[in-house]
């Protein structure tokens, strides 16, 4: 899968957003996130039509070192989740802005990805 980084933007939790073509945001962890983590044993995604909060719990991760929650980086409905990475959490550390993504929300506004960091931006929060 081909992933253009300019339209990814993250956070400095170490989560990414990619807009969805239809207008919903995909949602994962960053290839620092599960580097740090390192192999992925368990994953527990929401229920298809939950709604959350920017910054409530939204998944459930634990590594061989950790254990740890991804927050929703915006509030939304989830529309879509990855069951694969529940059935294959390696997924995520093979592939986490691919195949490794968690859930897709819809929206509740128009995503405000201006606020996020670019590419660059997060490139220097991890290397800083």
């Amino acid at each position: 899968m081909s992933i253009q980084t300019d339209a990814v933007r993250f956070t400095e939790d170490h989560e990414w957003l990619r807009p969805d073509a239809d207008g919903g945001v995909v949602v994962g962890i960053t290839d620092h996130a599960q580097s740090a983590l390192g192999d992925l044993v368990f994953v527990q995604l929401p229920a298809v039509g939950s709604h959350y909060d920017a910054g409530d719990e939204l998944a459930v991760i634990e590594s061989v070192k950790a254990a740890g929650d991804i927050k929703a980086p915006l509030s939304g409905t989830v529309v879509a989740v990855n069951e694969a990475i529940v059935q294959d959490p390696g997924k995520v550390n093979s592939d986490p802005l691919g195949s490794g993504w968690f859930v897709k929300l819809a929206p509740d506004e128009a995503p405000r990805l201006d606020g996020l960091l670019t590419a660059q931006a997060y490139a220097r929060l991890i290397e800083g």
